[in-house]
């Protein structure tokens, strides 16, 4: 009797143990298909690289560029980061015949708010015949900007006036914006903003077109600004 009663405690005992193998077995092959790499699974991680990747993506950095001068279409573009000048140019539908670029460093990376002027062969000759140096001439080209009117295909000179007052709202400065009486913080942004998206003002009406500045705020600044 008492050798009955151990074989059936040995039977009894063998099966737990067998339930708990099979059922061991099972959860652990429940996701046959998952490879366990640091407590993630290989699909979780890469769900995660793709994540970044397309983050990577989404926060590349853009600069808006305005260029003038011998260019086929003269604007203010928008670039990415670490382009050169040459890819300003491209964009911009290339040079026109008579441009020069012998004094412009084409492989230079571009910044935010750059200005970039493409003289003309007759612009380089008139001020190399004046023997100063390129840093001199560049200076002198910048304040005689040749800017074709895609309107009516006319080409105006717009001339520098050292002794005015008077605050370019196309090239001007937050800082400089701000000393126009009745332009604050959020309308400075406001204007750079509009000409970054829109390209430059082409009379002092239009700036009448950004966001906040009315008829009534324009007649008490109008005076005091210019294109």
């Amino acid at each position: 009797m008492k050798n009955y009663k151990f074989y059936l405690a040995i039977v009894f005992l063998i099966l737990v143990i067998g339930t708990f193998l099979i059922l061991f077995y099972y959860n652990y092959n429940d996701k046959p298909d998952e490879i366990i790499i640091n407590g993630k699974n290989e699909d979780n991680t890469k769900i995660e690289k793709e994540d970044k990747k397309e983050k990577n993506i989404n926060e590349e950095t853009f600069y808006y560029v305005d260029i003038k001068g011998a260019i086929n279409n003269p604007n203010v573009y928008k670039i990415k980061e670490n382009s050169r000048v040459i890819d300003v140019i491209n964009m911009a539908g290339g040079l026109k015949e008579d441009a020069d670029t012998s004094i412009i460093n084409l492989s230079k990376k571009v910044t935010d708010e750059m200005f970039i002027v493409i003289y003309t062969k007759d612009e380089i000759k008139k001020y190399k015949e004046q023997t100063i140096s390129t840093e001199e001439i560049q200076k002198k080209i910048e304040e005689e900007i040749l800017v074709i009117d895609k309107n009516n295909d006319a080409e105006v000179i717009h001339e520098e006036n050292n002794d005015s007052n008077l605050v370019n709202i196309n090239t001007a400065t937050k800082e400089e914006l701000l000393k126009i009486s009745g332009i604050g913080d959020s309308k400075a942004d406001s204007i750079i903003k509009y000409r970054k998206e829109n390209g430059n003002f082409k009379l002092i009406e239009d700036i009448k077109n950004v966001s906040g500045i009315g008829e009534a705020l324009f007649e008490k600044i109008k005076e005091y600004i210019t294109v």
